[in-house]
């Protein structure tokens, strides 16, 4: 089931979201509209609270870039095919590399991009959807993705990297996210 991406201005885009246990009611299933969700609003990554949840799961699926990218892109990053990975109870262990800059967007901020700095190499403890533990080390377009979902989990936002007057200049455009007065070609929940 598709369901409604939560628009900037809601709490729970600002709240750092609990660990959850394998009997956490229906989460095969959230975990299942969670990828329906995604790839329907054409996203590469989202976050529980982008769906009204304040808990610590997200899903990536950073092959979907490499999969359209341009022939003269291919070999540029070093992540390449990607991966498509769920993450429960993420916890960064470590950051390395250099800080790369990207221009991210994100579905809860719609019509909104900028360049962000993040580090080019991410180490998480985690578990996967049979909560099954695992410590990973992920790369370039992949790390970012990664980087980009665990703020989420943790009740931040790409726009909180801006300088302040980048943030001001961008408030007009936040407010009407907040309002609802924005038009976008998926399912959105605007705060009330």
């Amino acid at each position: 089931m598709i369901l409604p991406i939560v628009a900037y201005g809601a709490p729970v885009l600002r709240t750092v979201c609990k660990d959850i246990n394998p009997l956490y009611p229906g989460l095969h299933k959230l975990i299942e509209d969670m990828w329906e969700t995604m790839y329907s609003s054409n996203g590469v990554g989202l976050a529980a609270p982008q769906i009204n949840r304040d808990i610590r799961v997200f899903i990536i699926d950073s092959e979907q870039i490499f999969t359209n990218q341009e022939e003269e892109d291919k070999g540029r990053y070093p992540d390449e095919p990607g991966v498509k990975q769920v993450f429960i109870n993420a916890q960064i262990k470590e950051l390395n590399g250099n800080e790369w800059v990207y221009n991210e967007g994100c579905l809860s901020i719609p019509k909104i991009r900028e360049d962000i700095p993040r580090n080019e190499e991410v180490t998480l403890e985690y578990v996967d959807e049979n909560f099954a533990p695992q410590i990973r080390t992920f790369n370039g377009i992949t790390a970012r993705i990664i980087l980009h979902e665990y703020d989420h989990i943790e009740g931040k936002l790409f726009i909180d990297y801006l300088k302040p007057l980048k943030r001001k200049l961008l408030k007009g455009k936040l407010d009407d996210i907040s309002k609802g007065k924005i038009k976008v070609d998926y399912k959105m929940a605007f705060p009330k």
